[in-house]
């Protein structure tokens, strides 16, 4: 089945959103927010992109409430990067792209519409853009975000083993 979703940032950014940091929600596993949660450790969790821009878009966050880069532990820096790693092998299995985009938003005006600090993973296509994207600003996913959940979290459990 296809899905055909409007990425209107805007709209997302006005709209009504819940009480508090949404990242810190789907940690505390609150039924006011939606979880795509695929993976977790200790000290950091892996959870699809609710507004993703490819399938498998992935978000890579510490458990605990940073801001910034800069405010990670040793500990959480080297786990964030060991999850990185982990969810490159994963995406390779389970979706096989051709490339990705890796990298922090850090502040509102560098794209960051969640406060707290997370670590976007963007398997990248050939010939992603269609006619779709360039005139109505839309994206058609091929994938269900419920769908990729479920793959992702059986690939994570047997790579990691647990």
């Amino acid at each position: 089945m296809e899905y055909f979703f409007n990425f209107e940032k805007l709209g997302y950014l006005k709209g009504n959103k819940p009480d508090g940091c949404i990242l810190c929600l789907v940690r505390d596993g609150s039924p006011d927010v939606e979880s795509l949660l695929v993976y977790q450790t200790a000290l950091s969790m892996v959870t699809l992109n609710l507004y993703p821009y490819n399938p498998g878009h992935l978000l890579v966050f510490p458990r605990r409430h940073v801001c910034d880069i800069r405010e990670l532990s040793p500990d959480e820096r080297g786990d964030i990067d060991v999850l990185s790693r982990l969810c490159l092998d994963v995406l390779d299995r389970t979706h096989g792209p051709a490339a990705y985009n890796i990298g922090y938003n850090m502040g509102l005006v560098a794209g960051a519409s969640i406060d707290h600090l997370h670590l976007h993973i963007i398997p990248r296509y050939p010939r992603e853009i269609g006619i779709t994207e360039l005139l109505a600003g839309k994206r058609v996913l091929v994938q269900d975000p419920l769908e990729t959940q479920r793959a992702l979290k059986d690939a994570f459990a047997v790579i990691t083993g647990s």
